[in-house]
């Protein structure tokens, strides 16, 4: 994945500088509440709503198991209908590619379509390397890229600033990348937005080069499709002359129909809205100068860990996410600790179980994602694919601290414990086997319990770092299994 965030610290080390700033925490607090509070009762609204989850999860799971042969399915349908199609095995080559296209056109500017897999990649740093200079057009993209920031959630990027700050940037950065902000700018809604898209617009008439991701692609008929809510997704796909998107090879859905399950339940889970504002969606090229869309299209699929990760049972589950950011929003560590403490474009419980098996757990970042939550699973529960991500956890988890075989660059390697969990290890292992000897497991509740006063409230050791933030629970007065004994005699003697 992308070098942006290499060196980040682990988990913990972010998160504890990150709930310092009461900024960013009221930020936060005030955005996930509000746009949480609107899902729901969005989703409130639909009867079946139940019923819409699994089908996306079946569609999901049935796609999964069945991947290649939709993704030669979608490359045939996409060349029949005019357009070409790259297959990137990992970030480097996915950027060689795009970077190669833009070149062919002799172009040096390219507008952009939020996309999660080109940040993923770090294409743009990738084209500025090449002399090629993108510019993102979503709205939040824009305030991160002026502002030489770094997005913090999967839907609103720029969700730990707040409208003061975008004024700032506005007013300090806009005139380096074109047009400059209007004079007296303050931080009213409307003027902000009338400044972005002033500053836009000059880009987008002149662009000839667009990039963009998808949301979905469907293999039936090689038609791909983008949910936004601003327009200049609409704009950047349909008036340059060539269009590159590049998109993860789990975003296939089979047929057409299959649409009508994730266009009810992606826009309820992210944007609260029962429809998106503008759904774009094309198949291939257009001939005609006067119609709209590209005469020249190239899909780039990437893969990126996405092939690992499938071979992994319980993690492939991962590869549903349709980035709604429903799970960001219910989550209380996300809210405290914000987007940029997990060192990674996907941040919150997804980002957690995603990056760790995209990136592997080698780093201290990625070791430390699996941890990154409270397992209270509140982002099962309005995942509207139905990822169990509190049980990914624990399995990542498993992996961080045991090690183990997994799947890297399709090969199947063995994996050492990651460093800092020997006491972890030994506690486990010292557990499973008091679980194997009821007789040491009996003794030890009843002098656990008959010195219960004595015990100290916090552990000594490697211990203190989790009793720190928790409180031990109390001892009782005999262990469960002479209290069943006791009372079960009483009740016999009666």
């Amino acid at each position: 994945m992308s070098g942006t965030f290499v060196g980040m610290p682990s988990f913990p080390q972010a998160a504890h500088e990150a709930v310092r700033n009461k900024t960013l925490r009221g930020n936060l607090r005030h955005a996930t509440h509000t746009i949480r509070a609107k899902r729901a009762k969005a989703v409130a609204e639909v009867s079946d709503w139940a019923a819409l989850r699994e089908a996306g999860r079946q569609i999901k799971d049935h796609t999964l198991r069945h991947l290649d042969r939709y993704l030669v399915q979608l490359e045939e349908a996409v060349t029949a209908a005019g357009g070409s199609v790259h297959w990137a095995a990992d970030a480097d080559e996915a950027n060689r590619i795009v970077a190669g296209l833009v070149k062919a056109t002799g172009e040096t500017e390219v507008v952009k379509v939020k996309s999660m897999a080109t940040q993923e990649i770090g294409l743009n740093e990738a084209l500025e390397a090449e002399g090629i200079r993108a510019y993102e057009t979503d709205l939040a993209e824009l305030i991160v890229q002026l502002g030489k920031d770094r997005p913090s959630h999967i839907l609103v990027p720029a969700i730990h600033r707040n409208r003061g700050e975008i004024r700032d940037i506005f007013r300090s950065e806009m005139g380096e990348w074109g047009r400059p902000a209007p004079e007296g700018l303050t931080d009213t809604p409307a003027e902000l937005a009338e400044a972005a898209r002033l500053h836009l617009r000059e880009k987008f008439l002149r662009a000839k080069v667009g990039i963009s991701g998808a949301n979905f692609m469907v293999a039936e008929s090689g038609t791909l499709v983008v949910v936004e809510s601003e327009g200049n997704g609409r704009m950047c796909l349909t008036l340059p002359e060539t269009l590159i998107s590049v998109v993860g090879i789990e975003k296939i859905v089979p047929t057409w129909r299959d649409l009508e399950v994730f266009l009810q339940t992606l826009p309820r889970s992210s944007t609260a809205e029962r429809m998106n504002p503008y759904t774009s969606m094309w198949t291939g090229t257009t001939d005609a100068e006067t119609a709209d869309g590209p005469r020249t299209f190239h899909l780039v699929l990437l893969d990126n860990g996405r092939t690992d990760t499938l071979a992994d049972q319980v993690g492939r589950q991962a590869l549903r996410c349709i980035r709604c950011s429903a799970c960001l929003n219910v989550c209380p560590v996300y809210e405290r600790a914000g987007g940029h403490a997990y060192g990674s474009v996907y941040p919150g419980p997804i980002g957690a179980i995603l990056s760790p098996q995209l990136r592997g757990t080698q780093s201290e970042i990625d070791a430390s994602l699996p941890y990154a939550s409270s397992l209270c699973g509140a982002c099962y529960e309005v995942c509207p694919v139905a990822i169990d991500i509190p049980e990914v956890l624990v399995h990542l988890r498993e992996r961080v601290v045991e090690g183990g075989t997994v799947t890297q660059a399709g090969n199947k390697v063995v994996l050492k414990p990651a460093r800092g969990h020997a006491a972890e290890r030994a506690a486990m292992r010292a557990a499973r086997w008091a679980f194997g000897h009821p007789g040491a497991l009996r003794t030890g509740q009843r002098l656990a319990s008959r010195s219960r006063r004595f015990l100290p409230r916090t552990l000594p050791g490697p211990g203190r770092a989790w009793s720190a933030s928790r409180d031990l629970p109390p001892v009782p007065a005999e262990p469960f299994r002479d209290w069943w004994q006791r009372t079960q005699t009483e009740q016999e003697a009666r």
